[in-house]
C-alpha cells in the first residue's frame, strides 16, 4: 500500500524534501511512518500530550479529515496534505 503525503511549506520549515511515501491502513498508522522518515515533524504535528496540534489540518484527497482525522482509513493510492492553520484577529 502507498500513501503519498504532502507537507506545506509552512510545516517543512524550510526543507527541500515536502513529499513522502508512506504505507499505512489509517492517516495515524500513515504519520508514523512519516516520523521515522522525518522525526522532526512531530513536534510540529503534536502536542507534549501526543494530541494532534488544534491549529493542524489534515486533508485525504483533498477532503478535510476533520473530526478524528488520525482514525480515518486510508487505502492505496490516497494523498494526504498535512498544513497549518493560520489565525489572526
Amino acid at each position: 500500500m502507498s500513501i503519498k503525503i504532502s507537507i506545506s511549506q509552512a510545516l517543512a520549515e524550510g526543507s527541500p524534501t515536502r513529499l513522502a511515501e508512506v504505507d499505512g491502513k489509517t492517516v495515524g498508522e500513515c504519520l508514523d511512518q512519516l516520523f521515522v522518515k522525518r522525526p522532526d515533524m512531530k513536534r510540529w504535528l503534536f502536542d507534549e500530550n501526543g494530541n494532534l496540534k488544534e491549529y493542524i489540518d489534515i486533508f485525504i484527497n483533498k477532503q478535510n479529515a476533520f473530526p478524528s482525522p488520525l482514525a480515518k482509513p486510508v487505502k492505496d493510492g490516497d494523498e494526504l496534505y498535512l498544513m497549518s492553520l493560520i489565525g489572526g484577529g
